[in-house]
């Protein structure tokens, strides 16, 4: 007998719309209403994050907070609203995609899990995460019973008990990396202890949640529980005995240097899949399946690296943002009204608080850890999020925890973890410490001391022309040797293979140092290659860091590693037709700190093809190089490179000295303006001839340049230049134009020779050598001498009883 369909219960939404035209709505159809939720969701997000970026908040907490602004706690109070984007009939498609992509991210935090890792963690990290772990849970204990007792009055005991426990002992561990790699803690005593308790805590996490769900089961007989338990039990053994080789296998059949075949990326997403559908089918949610094949994938090689590439944007970028949605959808803030609801609300952050803080804190204090340090990592651990919410979705689908108890534990997780950052900020800021040490400059009175420069560059297009700068810097073997850093500065992003990197980092203060051979970029390995077919000393390093502040790293570096010059890419690079087009305020910004910062001289390369545009042979090298002198500090600094390079066979140096009429100075009655460390701060330079600067130094100087011109007059030449006006010194310069390198001061005294110019970093002469019209071929280094007076504000404090650090990069792994 027919039934007349029910009308509480909507048709399934057909996937495609035939289109506009023909008079149908597109969202009522699956796909392109999918569509627009995504759209919706992760544009929405993003503006959340970028509003969130000033107060240095992980990501995830812009994507929380997006999920609930978007649910009934305040944009969704519109019905019209919910019902147009977000209708109960799509929600089960949103919520499946949704969850396809956790599948693959929880995948990924296992493979950024290393085992390996673990079992080597310390007595004393093991103990803080336990710790860490027992009191928050007990306290949860407390939390649940009281819960129970008001607004939860229904839930089952022993599973309500479990879940509130684990979700007020657990921490997030990959929103606890991404916090301490933007605090640049990855590599303190803090740092470390941190993310080996987080890796325990995770995994502990993860079992009491196994045992959360096991126990939250429709039927509660302990029968059906303890089938769960065991089955899950052998399938993680299944998994490291059967499918552990498997990926063995195909991590050893994908070598350094050669592509991933298709086919082994396509099984190992497949058997993420498989596995995922396996622990649903016992009982222990799907998730657990990704997680655990995640953890027993290889680390080493290529193959790990190669899936995260292939996954992980899609992943972040677009599926988890529609996880926090749909978990926004399910948060109601409204549930939590009257004194009663709000006072639970408290209880619950401040035992979450009170016991994960104190707990950490108290074991580390038996640690003998400092109590600063202590403080510092108990609110580190005290870090919640993604994994956070997971536990109180999977709660919530299986009516453990109803609306309200839901929502209090949601705003305890992104209170918990908003707190963290500023906090410890506040509490704790390691100090940088070094020894002290002697050559900051190049000019010195011991020529025979060995050269050390950090050289620093952004992508390949710096590299040819660095190399041939060093090449070029190599001088003679009676002069000292030459030991190049060359360090390739790449910013932080939010992908979680940049924090599966800076894992890696070794224990001396630096955001990260690459010293694998099987894991260095390919930019890095062009300088070891330059380094082993020449006598120079080149040690390769990766710095990742914010480029806010990623300028902290350089200077730190630098003093580490006992440097004389700093050598920084401008932040212009030329275009095909010779124009300099601008790299982004970002990297204008990161020169102007490290002028204002460095602990040894600096200076800048205005890049324009030194010896074109690959690495020139030695016995190629034949360049022209002019150092254009006014005097001054800066320039006396010029002069002293300029003799270095000198030395080298192929290198014909010309100095060009700018001379006045008698009675006149360079400055031709202009009031010159200097550049302080603090650049709201404006020094006036007096109008000087460069002999205030040290005149006995100076003199030294050009003793020196006088003997080695006498003594080599074919690669070394001299000329005076008599200058009466600005247009004088502008021409002068001009016929220095297609010389392959000119070095100059950054802050000679002279007229600045360019009325405005977006530049000024470079000084009165350098920016007027840096425009666009001066030379398609003139490569410009300006250099700025260290001058300890000015330095007043160090990053890194000298002490002469701290220990150095070592000078060769160790490694840990």
């Amino acid at each position: 007998m027919a039934t007349a369909p029910n009308a509480s219960c909507p048709a399934p939404m057909k996937a495609v719309s035939n289109g506009a035209f023909q008079h149908e709505n597109p969202l009522d159809f699956a796909l392109p209403l999918l569509i627009v939720q995504i759209v919706v969701v992760v544009t929405f997000t993003r503006v959340i994050a970028f509003l969130c970026k000033p107060l240095r908040q992980p990501r995830v907490i812009a994507e929380i907070i997006g999920g609930i602004l978007l649910g009934p706690s305040a944009i969704g109070r519109s019905e019209k609203f919910l019902n147009t984007i977000f209708p109960k009939r799509s929600l089960t498609v949103l919520d499946t995609l949704a969850n396809i992509g956790l599948l693959f991210f929880l995948f990924l935090v296992g493979l950024e899990l290393d085992m390996r890792s673990i079992q080597r963690t310390g007595k004393k990290a093991l103990a803080i995460a336990l710790c860490g772990i027992t009191v928050p849970f007990l306290l949860g204990i407390g939390t649940s019973v009281v819960l129970r007792a008001t607004i939860s009055k229904g839930a089952e005991a022993v599973p309500f008990l479990v879940f509130m426990g684990v979700a007020l002992s657990i921490t997030a561990f990959p929103v606890l990396a991404r916090i301490l790699a933007e605090l640049k803690l990855l590599t303190t005593d803090v740092g470390r202890i941190a993310m080996s308790a987080a890796a325990v805590n995770d995994v502990a996490a993860w079992i009491l949640l196994a045992l959360a769900i096991a126990l939250s089961g429709d039927d509660t007989s302990p029968l059906i529980s303890l089938w769960v338990m065991l089955s899950g039990a052998a399938f993680i053994l299944f998994a490291v005995f059967a499918i552990r080789p498997l990926l063995a296998y195909m991590a050893k059949r994908s070598p350094e240097g050669e592509p991933v075949r298709e086919l082994y990326i396509c099984i190992t997403l497949t058997m993420v899949l498989a596995c995922s559908f396996v622990t649903d089918t016992i009982g222990i949610h799907a998730l657990f399946g990704a997680f655990v094949v995640g953890i027993i994938m290889p680390k080493d090689g290529p193959f790990a690296g190669v899936l995260i590439e292939k996954i992980e944007d899609l992943v972040s970028g677009i599926f988890l943002p529609l996880y926090f949605a749909s978990s926004g959808l399910k948060t109601n803030v409204a549930t939590i009204r009257g004194g009663l609801s709000w006072a639970l609300l408290a209880l619950v952050i401040f035992n979450a608080c009170f016991g994960k803080i104190i707990g950490t804190v108290t074991v580390s204090l038996l640690c003998k850890m400092p109590f600063r340090e202590a403080l510092a990592l108990g609110f580190i651990m005290n870090t919640k999020g993604l994994v956070e919410l997971i536990v109180l979705n999977i709660g919530k689908d299986r009516k453990v925890l109803n609306d309200q108890s839901f929502a209090i534990c949601v705003l305890m997780a992104l209170f918990t973890t908003f707190i963290t950052t500023p906090i410890v900020m506040a509490v704790y800021k390691p100090a940088r410490r070094g020894a002290p040490y002697k050559h900051k400059t190049i000019q010195r009175k011991d020529n025979d001391s060995e050269l050390r420069v950090l050289a620093c560059f952004h992508s390949t297009r710096n590299i040819p022309t660095l190399i041939n700068l060093v090449e070029s810097s190599r001088g003679t073997r009676k002069r000292g040797k030459l030991c190049i850093y060359a360090m390739h500065l790449m910013e932080l992003s939010e992908r979680s293979s940049a924090i599966t990197m800076v894992h890696k980092a070794r224990n001396n203060g630096m955001p990260f140092w690459n010293t694998k051979q099987n894991d260095e970029d390919r930019m890095v390995i062009a300088f070891q290659t330059y380094g082993k077919l020449s006598s120079v000393n080149v040690r390769p390093m990766t710095a990742i860091s914010a480029l806010s502040n990623i300028h902290e790293d350089i200077c730190a570096s630098a003093h580490q590693k006992r440097a004389a010059i700093i050598i920084l890419p401008f932040h212009k690079h030329q275009r095909m037709d010779g124009t300099m087009e601008s790299l982004g305020h970002s990297f204008h910004l990161i020169n102007e700190l490290v002028l204002s910062h460095a602990p040894c001289s600096v200076g800048i390369l205005v890049d324009r093809g030194l010896g074109g545009t690959s690495q020139v042979q030695a016995s190629d090298v034949s360049f022209n190089v002019v150092v254009v002198y006014f005097g001054g500090r800066d320039d006396n600094e010029a002069l002293a490179y300029g003799m270095r390079i000198s030395e080298h066979p192929g290198i014909v140096l010309t100095v060009v000295k700018f001379v006045p009429p008698p009675g006149m100075t360079l400055s031709f009655g202009a009031k010159l303006v200097g550049v302080a460390s603090d650049k709201n701060i404006k020094v006036m330079i007096d109008d000087i001839d460069g002999s205030s600067h040290g005149g006995n130094q100076e003199e030294q100087l050009w003793t020196e340049f006088n003997n080695a011109k006498s003594m080599n007059e074919e690669s070394i030449k001299y000329e005076e230049k008599l200058v009466e006006s600005k247009s004088d010194i502008e021409a002068a310069l001009k016929e220095l134009s297609r010389s392959n390198l000119i070095l100059v001061g950054r802050m000679p005294s002279v007229a600045p020779l360019v009325g405005k110019s977006d530049s000024p970093e470079l000084g009165p002469v350098g920016s007027y050598m840096a425009a666009s019209s001066f030379s398609n071929s003139a490569s410009i280094l300006v250099i700025q001498q260290y001058n300890s007076t000015t330095d007043i504000h160090p990053l890194v404090m000298e002490e002469f009883d701290c220990p150095e650090m070592p000078d060769t990069p160790r490694n840990n792994n």
